[in-house]
């Protein structure tokens, strides 16, 4: 008999899904396979010939939640399965299903990145590597979404696509310079959120204006030509590490007046200077970046946000690197590079989401292989 609670509801959630396979040549249930799928990637599975190992060795565990009528599949079948599977309603599901498990809550981040999955290239037919932008919430470090960009486009085509799928409503969406867009800031006023954007020199006249004015202010000490200060919020944080001194300090003003293309931004309501100084081995660097928001000129609340931001790389892009080893995979065929790397998203988000123990995804993975039992846990999110 299936368990109630976790697996029901991810079973409930996919089960929908369109089955790409000839009828009459089915021996699994397509469930059956996306369920073995996954909890063979929480517990260590990086292709599909592990996923058919855990399949064979975990038969018993994986029948208390799906039948398996089929037996073990092979690892023709998973390969197969994820080469003809439409990504498509499998991502939506995802993002439907991430939304049952996560609450998002007001003025939370959600931070829009981009990452190639580097080995997913095929000389032969001349396909490039997939490159897939995600949508990551800082509260709870869960992907709550992610799309893939056409071979033939980029982010800036990609992002749109993510936004409509999500809920982002009373968020700060976060993304670097490569979808800070007209278009995109709109979207995300029009679906009630607020923006966070880097601006560099892709934007040349912005770019050039928001510099302009806060080299101006800094040489003028803020204050304009009949010695009236200029209203701005200054924020500074300090932090040590491994010998390593970082000074970051923001200033956020809402003086928008010298800034002639602010009028074609969507609520564009604050201007931003970021200088981040680091101190290491004696030698001191540093680095300014600037960005544009729909948020008030709070510069505490906005540096939160971009240290936020900053955090997606080692929070999702370094574990999907080191502990999945996503960069070495060698899944090329059809959509079979798109699916996989969808099914490590899920993995992330069952580690994440789970409370029952304090412990690393990586380490999460290895006691799901050593232990059924925490398997349990992290496909049931409750204590065995």
């Amino acid at each position: 008999m299936e368990n109630s609670g976790q697996p029901r509801l991810f079973i409930d959630h996919f089960a929908h899904i369109t089955d790409p396979r000839i009828h009459r040549q089915r021996k699994h249930d397509l469930i059956d396979i996306l369920f073995c799928a996954i909890c063979s990637v929480l517990c260590g599975a990086e292709d599909c010939v592990a996923m058919a190992d855990f399949a064979r060795g975990r038969l018993a565990w994986l029948r208390q939640f799906v039948p398996m009528r089929g037996g073990p599949p092979s690892h023709d079948t998973f390969s197969r399965v994820f080469t003809l599977l439409n990504p498509g309603p499998l991502h939506e599901c995802f993002i439907q299903w991430t939304q049952t498990i996560q609450t998002i809550t007001q003025g939370e981040v959600i931070a829009l990145d981009g990452k190639t999955v580097r080995h997913s290239f095929d000389t032969a037919t001349d396909k490039a590597a997939i490159h897939m932008v995600s949508a990551w919430g800082a509260a709870n470090g869960l992907v709550l979404g992610q799309v893939k960009v056409d071979s033939k486009s980029n982010e800036i085509t990609a992002i749109p696509q993510l936004l409509k799928m999500l809920d982002i409503q009373g968020c700060i969406v976060t993304i670097d310079a490569m979808g800070t867009q007209k278009q995109i800031a709109a979207q995300i006023v029009e679906q009630q959120g607020d923006y966070v954007l880097c601006v560099k020199d892709n934007h040349p006249s912005l770019f050039a204006d928001v510099v302009a004015f806060f080299e101006r202010s800094h040489q003028d000490r803020f204050l304009d030509g009949e010695a009236e200060l200029i209203f701005h919020t200054c924020h500074t944080t300090r932090d040590g590490d491994h010998g390593r001194i970082e000074t970051r300090t923001c200033l956020a003003s809402d003086v928008l007046d010298q800034i002639p293309a602010s009028a074609d931004w969507a609520n564009l309501r604050s201007i931003v200077e970021l200088t981040s100084q680091r101190i290491s081995s004696g030698k001191t660097t540093t680095e300014k970046r600037y960005y544009i928001t729909s948020l008030p000129a709070d510069a505490k609340s906005i540096l939160a946000a971009v240290r936020s931001h900053w955090r997606v790389e080692n929070s999702l892009h370094w574990v999907l690197d080191v502990t999945f080893d996503e960069d070495q995979r060698r899944n090329r065929l059809g959509h079979g590079p798109e699916n996989l790397s969808t099914l490590r998203h899920i993995a992330i988000n069952l580690c994440k989401s789970n409370t029952t123990r304090k412990a690393s995804v990586n380490r999460k993975r290895n006691m799901a292989a050593w232990e059924p039992e925490f398997l349990t846990e992290l496909i049931t999110n409750r204590k065995i």
